[in-house]
C-alpha cells in the first residue's frame, strides 16, 4: 500500500474513544490493500454523533433517521477491480479522491453492545464497510451484491484479527 491521506476530524471533543483515529486509519489501510489498492489515496473522514448523522443522512439521502455510518464515493467503480484511471485525482497531493466517510460514535458504541462485541471491533468494521463502499461495493439487494460486500467485510476483519462479527 501506498501514500494514505487521512482527514479524520471529529465534529465535537469527547467522541468516540482516544485511539478511535487509529481504528479507522488501519481498517481503511488493510481494506485498501486487500483490494489490491497500491495507488496513493485520499480519504476525508468525519466522526460524529447521532443528530449530525441524522441531518446529513435526510439532506444527502432523504432519510430521517440517523445511522451508523454514510459513504460518498467520488468515484463509480467495479466491486474488487479498482482502476486507478477510473478515478477522481489531487495533483496537490499526487493521490487518488476515494471520497468521504461519516461514522457515528453514539451509534458505534450503541451497536456494539447491542451484538455483543468491543467499540475497536465496531469502528474496525464500520470503517471496512464505508471503505469498501468507496471502492465500489454495495448491498441494495439481498442477493449476491450484498454477498460479495459481507464476505468481503469478513475476510479484511479476519486479516485483522477482529474476527467474531
Amino acid at each position: 500500500m501506498s501514500e494514505l491521506y487521512l482527514n479524520i476530524v471529529r465534529s465535537r471533543t469527547g467522541l468516540g474513544y482516544p485511539q478511535t483515529a487509529r481504528y479507522v486509519k488501519k481498517a481503511v489501510a488493510a481494506t485498501l490493500s486487500a483490494e489490491g489498492v497500491d495507488t496513493p489515496c485520499a480519504v476525508e473522514i468525519l466522526l460524529t454523533d447521532d443528530e449530525t448523522i441524522h441531518a446529513i443522512n435526510r439532506e444527502h439521502r432523504n432519510v430521517d433517521r440517523p445511522t451508523d455510518v454514510l459513504s460518498f464515493p467520488m468515484n463509480e467503480l467495479t466491486p474488487g477491480a479498482f482502476d486507478a484511471d477510473l478515478c477522481e485525482y489531487d495533483y496537490e497531493r499526487a493521490c487518488i479522491l476515494l471520497g468521504d466517510m461519516v461514522i457515528s460514535m453514539e451509534r458505534c458504541a450503541a451497536q456494539a453492545e447491542e451484538f455483543g462485541h468491543s467499540f475497536q471491533h465496531e469502528v474496525t468494521y464500520l470503517a471496512i464497510h464505508s471503505t469498501l463502499h468507496l471502492l465500489g461495493y454495495d448491498h441494495v439487494d439481498e442477493g449476491a451484491m450484498k454477498k460479495q460486500m459481507r464476505t468481503r467485510e469478513k475476510e479484511i476483519l479476519n486479516l485483522l484479527g477482529e474476527n467474531d462479527l
